[in-house]
């Protein structure tokens, strides 16, 4: 027998079976008899061996494996989104591969790598709607949206509730006494941008308030892009009294900008974001913003992915979190 761990084959030769009846044991195959079943699980306690997880797996069609596409891995909102993932699909006895696609392209040639090989179990798509990816998902195969909900598609998804966290934001600016709020939105092709524009609207509706849509800059969520759409305010003469920026990123940027245009924060301008991604406390002054758990996102959708792969006759979910305020110098004085 082998001086290291046990193999399949050991245990045949101890059990005086060929490795494919031990295979059928392990398997719980009917077709043996219970005199052999017997003799291969003794040789199995004898010899200490351990069956292979994987090896069982792919014998059933298995991976237990699912992956996480998104853009890119390098955004904190994703890698949180992805931290919580694995850490559900680790507990649950999966392993989760992450994986990025910056173009449909890329999307298209990641998807047919992982689902056209037989590679995963399950799919989580972050930002399904960022450019066309969502056209190019196969039918009838286990899937999650994340951070977006699918748009009249049998899709289940987990998101953010974007339209609550956004009134909960403007109304936070409208009882500060704020009534010129400029909006600078995400990119208008992605679900969580739009949401959060209809939140804000819906917040000034509900005050009495008309929007100025002269107020309204579509930023791409980096912080020069926030920068930039406060200086273009001020260059056309349209300086609001307060910014609901669609992210903490975004939000920096407008800060930087006022700081630049030697305004005083918040008693000339107000601003708050949305994430409390962990640099917010440090800003200058520190952000007020609406807390989103992604870590939490994250775990949700592995969670409703693995429910989906063992009961594929599951209903579709559309599930959205709350956000949190958390109030700080940005939008009032200490």
């Amino acid at each position: 027998m082998s001086p290291t761990r046990p193999t399949i084959r050991d245990v045949a030769r101890l059990a005086g079976v060929s490795h494919q009846t031990v295979s059928r044991v392990i398997n719980k195959s009917d077709d043996v008899t219970a005199e052999t079943r017997d003799r291969v699980d003794s040789a199995i306690v004898e010899l200490g061996y351990r069956p292979s997880a994987i090896a069982r797996s792919m014998a059933r069609g298995e991976t237990h494996t699912l992956a996480c596409i998104s853009p890119n891995l390098t955004d904190y909102t994703f890698a949180s989104i992805i931290e919580g993932a694995e850490r559900e699909a680790r507990g649950q006895g999966y392993f989760l591969l992450s994986s990025s696609a910056e173009s449909a392209t890329g999307f298209e040639a990641l998807v047919e790598e992982l689902v056209g090989h037989g590679r995963v179990d399950g799919l989580l798509i972050i930002n399904p709607y960022a450019d066309d990816r969502h056209r190019l998902i196969p039918g009838a195969f286990p899937l999650v949206f994340v951070g977006a909900h699918a748009r009249g598609e049998p899709i289940s998804s987990v998101c953010l509730d974007d339209e609550a966290a956004a009134r909960a934001a403007t109304r936070h600016l409208l009882d500060s006494g704020c009534r010129r709020i400029a909006l600078i939105t995400g990119p208008l092709a992605e679900d969580c941008s739009v949401d959060r524009r209809t939140g804000f609207l819906q917040a000034l509706e509900a005050a009495g308030l008309a929007f100025d849509h002269g107020l309204e800059v579509e930023g791409d969520w980096s912080a020069t892009s926030g920068r930039e759409a406060l200086l273009g305010l001020a260059r056309q003469r349209m300086l609001p009294d307060a910014v609901f920026a669609q992210n903490d990123r975004m939000a920096l940027g407008v800060l930087h900008a006022a700081r630049d245009l030697g305004l005083r924060v918040p008693e000339q301008l107000a601003v708050i974001g949305v994430d409390d991604m962990p640099l917010a406390t440090h800003f200058d002054p520190p952000l007020t913003t609406m807390r989103q758990d992604m870590p939490d996102i994250g775990r949700q959708a592995a969670r409703l992915l693995i429910e989906i792969i063992r009961n594929p006759e599951a209903p579709m979910l559309d599930v959205k979190l709350p956000a949190e305020l958390v109030i700080r110098q940005s939008t009032q004085t200490a």
